[in-house]
């Protein structure tokens, strides 16, 4: 079975994707870690983010199983795996990676932001994942305070929402949701009410098969 977890930026899409991979003994891969990687290589070497060759070359490197994800989650990788996502290069170099993943048995959970669009279109259950900008914000601004870190709601809320409108309208795998994917609206829902409706989408959708 393959589960596609798409969504915005703190949706808590990646959270979910774990959560339903230990329910389902699946593996999971939070596909945004490739992009952050990616970008990753290229501050740390003080290249440009905008540099394709370079950028295709660190995504052909990647190894999926190798991904620091405490490393990679800081606010400049975030940021900078935004803008090397919308190179055409990096996003071919990465989809067979992704693609096997999914392939191998039993099955997985991958999150990102096109996995139901075009990562995993015949996944058989797609989870589109949503919540307001300012909700998403005080998630994301709580998460960093409790790693004792300081957090600006009001900054967070502008990346949030510069980061949704580069997604949203890059010309290749724009963030959207597949035509056949289940919107979950998780504003007012905590960890366990995602988890939860989530599991319930997935019964759903095993029932009908």
């Amino acid at each position: 079975m393959i589960i596609a977890i798409d969504g915005p930026a703190a949706s808590g899409k990646g959270t979910l994707g774990k959560r339903l991979a230990a329910h389902y003994g699946l593996r999971h891969l939070d596909t945004g870690l490739l992009y952050r990687a990616v970008a990753r290589a290229l501050l740390d070497t003080g290249q440009r983010l905008d540099d394709w060759e370079r950028a295709a070359a660190a995504a052909r490197s990647l190894r999926p199983t190798e991904l620091d994800e405490v490393a990679l989650k800081g606010h400049a990788a975030g940021e900078a795996a935004s803008v090397v996502s919308a190179i055409p290069e990096v996003r071919a170099a990465l989809l067979q990676l992704q693609q096997d993943f999914a392939a191998a048995a039993p099955g997985a959970v991958l999150d990102g932001r096109d996995i139901g669009t075009v990562v995993c279109p015949h996944a058989e259950v797609k989870i589109f994942v949503t919540a307001a900008a300012p909700v998403r914000a005080r998630r994301r601004a709580l998460e960093l305070r409790a790693k004792g870190q300081s957090a600006d709601e009001n900054e967070i809320l502008a990346d949030i929402n510069r980061r949704d409108a580069r997604d949203s309208s890059r010309p290749l795998a724009p963030l959207k949701p597949a035509p056949d994917a289940h919107i979950l609206d998780t504003s007012d829902l905590d960890i366990e009410a995602v988890l939860r409706s989530a599991i319930a989408i997935v019964e759903r959708v095993r029932g009908r098969s």
